[in-house]
């Protein structure tokens, strides 16, 4: 059966970025939402009308709405489509007016916590994915964008690994303010080369404590890996 294009009407909606990682494809969405293109209650288009009009496979654009879902924007049935849902109108506004250093703050006093209750529920397929995302990290080279879509996707599967829907719902909010302009003007002043080899080893090393099941130090690392983001955003690192 042959996929009717999308109208021209959907086409101006969405935007049509560069990066064609599934954060990315998430951001636009939600920023396409959030600017009124998409209305409450109104169907999105087709996983593959979305995969042809940004360029990337159906599974990318999957994996971009399965994270849009998992932070209560849209709704998906199955049979039926994907659908925008009714939300406050205060959401973007937070977005907006929250600032890089509110955001780690913030990701402070909840991301190790998220680590180390990822460590108890975590099962097989979920460090599976976990690892997908962290090798997928570790192989963005000085690639700012593709750094920090992965780097975005490996802490949003961390939170998945709680195999709590509410930890999840809140860290994908948590995801929606990092992907806001404020951290856009800044992320490429601070994501060195240097600084991106560090924070991967931090990456690895979370990991390698939820393999082997060790929820304290899995959180004093995480804990460690926020520090060290918020103390280069301030500038009190310089030497990397």
């Amino acid at each position: 059966m042959t996929q009717a294009p999308l109208s021209a009407d959907d086409r101006a909606k969405l935007p049509r970025g560069r990066s064609r990682l599934p954060a990315a494809i998430a951001r636009e969405l939600r920023q396409a939402i959030h600017d009124g293109g998409f209305t409450p209650g109104e169907k999105l288009p087709t996983e593959r009308q979305l995969a042809g009009h940004f360029g990337a496979s159906r599974a990318t654009v999957r994996m971009a709405l399965r994270e849009i879902e998992a932070g209560g924007l849209i709704s998906r049935r199955v049979g039926s489509g994907t659908f925008v849902k009714d939300l406050p109108g205060s959401e973007k506004d937070i977005a907006d007016v929250t600032s890089p250093l509110e955001l780690l703050d913030a990701r402070l006093a909840v991301e190790p916590n998220i680590t180390r209750r990822a460590v108890v529920n975590a099962n097989a397929h979920d460090i599976d994915r976990l690892r997908e995302s962290l090798e997928r990290v570790e192989a963005s080279g000085d690639d700012i964008e593709h750094f920090t879509g992965w780097d975005q996707q490996f802490h949003l599967r961390l939170a998945e690994c709680t195999r709590n829907p509410l930890m999840v719902w809140l860290y994908t909010h948590l995801n929606e303010v990092r992907g806001r302009a404020q951290w856009s003007d800044v992320k490429g002043r601070v994501l060195t080369r240097r600084r991106m080899d560090v924070y991967n080893r931090q990456h690895r090393a979370v990991f390698e404590a939820l393999r082997r099941r060790d929820a304290d130090a899995a959180g004093r690392l995480m804990t460690a890996h926020l520090e060290k983001a918020r103390s280069d955003m301030l500038g009190q690192d310089t030497g990397t």
